[in-house]
């Protein structure tokens, strides 16, 4: 049954993409992790060093909207509880790289999705997120 799961292009993950393509984006998609080859990135960032993840409520334990199951409920404690850690691990491993992880909800509305993505692309000096936030472009020297 899990097979059947999409792992990318979501409807809330396309939704991101087209909105962040539609201001000037341009971005990887499902890019493996660097030293990490089995975890890959919804939207990655590369020149930047951002790598965002479109999570799933209930895939990945929303605090907000998890129902957890009833039917063989400590196997499913326990998925989704790995889950958790394997995102946190993953997070870890890309702050040690010097990436910005980046992890949104499907449940968040998209323009407060690209608002957090534009966020850490102008904190990471990304002219156009700069441009957006009204901030001034560093000069090259």
């Amino acid at each position: 049954m899990m097979l059947a799961q999409r792992g990318r292009d979501t409807a809330p993950e396309l939704a991101l993409r087209r909105a962040l393509h539609a201001l000037g984006f341009r971005y990887r998609v499902d890019l493996p992790i660097p030293g990490m080859r089995r975890r890959r990135a919804d939207v990655t960032f590369v020149k930047w060093r951002t790598a965002v993840f479109v999570q799933g409520c209930f895939w990945h334990a929303c605090p907000q909207h998890l129902h957890a199951p009833v039917h063989n409920a400590e196997w499913w404690r326990e998925k989704l509880e790995g889950n958790v850690r394997r995102d946190a691990d993953t997070d870890a491993h890309l702050v040690r790289l010097g990436w910005v992880p980046l992890r949104l909800w499907e449940h968040e509305a998209v323009d407060a999705a690209v608002g957090k993505v534009v966020g850490a692309l102008a904190s990471r000096g990304h002219p156009r997120a700069l441009r957006l936030l009204g901030e001034t472009v560093p000069a090259i020297r």
